[in-house]
């Protein structure tokens, strides 16, 4: 998973790509980068390991020049996340040179670097699917250039090529040299990217209704696009709306805007885990507001808990802080159950699910984590968190609640078993990682040491999330095991366990 922004602003770009790559942190820990452009063509690229206070230096902005850009906060779900090298954003020189940031997982990777190398002439120096990526993109932009300038039709012909192509989940934005901005998303739309305007000028008006038809806007107005709406809202921006599926945007230097639609049949299918985790809470994502949504997941999960077990017998309920608190509220409110607060979270340690192996996420639970022993002592609990998915910070988890002095722990899911690998951008890529995999629910209780363990049920994970909204379905695959792209075969899933182990 990661967090991408691009801008096209009338000054300076530079600090608001930052300020709103430190609003995507949480979508990405491992590096960070940033590339502005100047109206000749000239990139200026600064990426670092790290999160994005430790990355960038007032040295480093201060390179960073002019009125386009864009940015990125990765963990990695390809290739290794100490190699700075394949920290993003990327650049190929050819033609005229486009500079790349890549939200998601191409899952064709095989046949695309063999086709890179031996149809494109291309050179890979990464295992970087974000390297593929901006590859493929620029070769397919200089087979539809048929001049010496380039136009938005030859753009929008590029990446209707680029979808023919790739498979996976993808949402991407790039800087052509000299020309503008563009971005684009999957023909299922799995990964999220939205739109947003201002006015550079205050007196000009703002709110005109955009469709995908090419569309040209003056100079008077700075663009934005980027992973969550809270980047949109933060920086005084007016939400446009979400990026179809299959659909690309193209701005270029002077704020003129064009959009058209690009893959042949589009179908909206958002991940389900967005909505369970990586988002935050303050974000709207394809018209679904994330808070509300965990609440209708806390409301649907309170009527399993009530099925299976005696829920007479427990005490409070508690969260496991942040994400589960709006479902953790709800399952409390409607079972009649005090909701009380047990754990105290450190703020300085980063999110334990994206952290890069299982070692460092095992001992950074503790030192994120402390229960208060106040809250615990003598009482039977019932923990909420958003997900199990290796299971390694639910059971330290349970262990401290039992060391805090618990009488008896009952760990609840918002989300059902995660027993299949995630293949679209989420680091789930082995089968034998995942502690539900191949095990029954009491099996996994055991497992994780708690006396009683729930697990929403998909079919109410999908009603609670699509509920309201015009979205009809949802990529559920770490679930159901349904994936939606290409061909992702028991053999492509072995073929992925054996790379992310060598």
């Amino acid at each position: 998973m990661c967090g991408i922004v691009g801008m096209v602003g009338q000054g300076p770009v530079n600090q608001e790509i930052y300020d709103a790559l430190l609003l995507l942190q949480h979508r990405g820990q491992d590096s960070t980068g940033i590339a502005t452009a100047e109206s000749n063509g000239i990139f200026h690229i600064s990426k670092a390991r790290g999160m994005v206070r430790e990355g960038f230096r007032t040295r480093d902005m201060r390179t960073l020049l002019g009125g386009i850009g864009l940015g990125h906060v990765r963990y990695a779900t390809k290739g290794t996340a100490s190699n700075e090298e394949e920290a993003q954003p990327f650049y190929v020189n050819a033609p005229y040179g486009i500079v790349l940031v890549h939200n998601g997982n191409l899952t064709n990777t095989r046949e695309l670097t063999d086709e890179l190398f031996h149809r494109d002439r291309r050179h890979l120096n990464t295992s970087s699917d974000t390297e593929l990526l901006v590859n493929i993109l620029g070769s397919e932009l200089q087979s539809e250039i048929g001049g010496p300038d380039l136009d938005p039709a030859q753009v929008f012909a590029a990446v209707t090529r680029v979808h023919q192509r790739v498979e996976g989940s993808y949402a991407a934005i790039a800087l052509i040299a000299g020309y503008g901005l563009l971005a684009f998303r999957d023909p299922f739309g799995i990964r999220p990217l939205i739109l947003g305007t201002r006015a550079a000028d205050p007196s000009a008006p703002v709110g005109e209704s955009i469709g995908v038809e090419p569309v040209g806007h003056s100079g008077a107005y700075e663009w934005v696009v980027a992973s969550e709406s809270l980047v949109l809202e933060n920086a005084g921006f007016e939400v446009v709306r979400d990026l179809l599926p299959g659909e690309a945007v193209f701005i270029t230097l002077d704020g003129e805007l064009h959009t058209r639609q690009c893959a042949p049949d589009p179908q909206l299918v958002p991940c389900s885990f967005e909505y369970v985790y990586l988002a935050r809470p303050d974000s709207v994502m394809n018209g679904i507001a994330v808070y509300e949504s965990r609440l209708r997941m806390g409301d649907r999960l309170a009527d399993t808990i009530a099925k299976y077990t005696p829920i007479e017998a427990i005490d409070v309920v508690m969260p496991i802080p942040d994400s589960s608190r709006p479902a953790a509220m709800q399952v409390a409110r409607k079972l009649g159950i005090e909701y009380r607060e047990g754990f105290y979270k450190n703020r300085y340690v980063g999110r334990t699910f994206i952290m890069p192996g299982q070692a460092v996420r095992k001992k950074s639970v503790r030192q994120k984590l402390n229960a208060m022993s106040s809250e615990f002592k003598g009482k039977n609990v019932l923990l909420i968190d958003d997900s199990i998915v290796r299971g390694t910070t639910s059971r330290e988890i349970i262990q401290m609640a039992r060391d805090a002095g618990a009488k008896t722990v009952t760990f609840a899911s918002a989300a059902p078993p995660v027993r299949y690998p995630h293949v679209y951008g989420i680091n789930m890529p082995s089968r034998e990682e995942l502690v539900a995999h191949n095990r029954t629910i009491p099996e996994i209780a055991e497992e994780l040491g708690c006396d009683y363990l729930v697990y929403q049920e998909v079919d109410d994970l999908k009603a609670a999330i699509l509920e309201g909204s015009d979205v009809t379905d949802l990529d559920m695959s770490c679930f159901d095991g349904r994936y939606i792209t290409g061909t992702v075969s028991a053999e492509y899933l072995t073929w992925v366990e054996g790379s992310q182990s060598s």
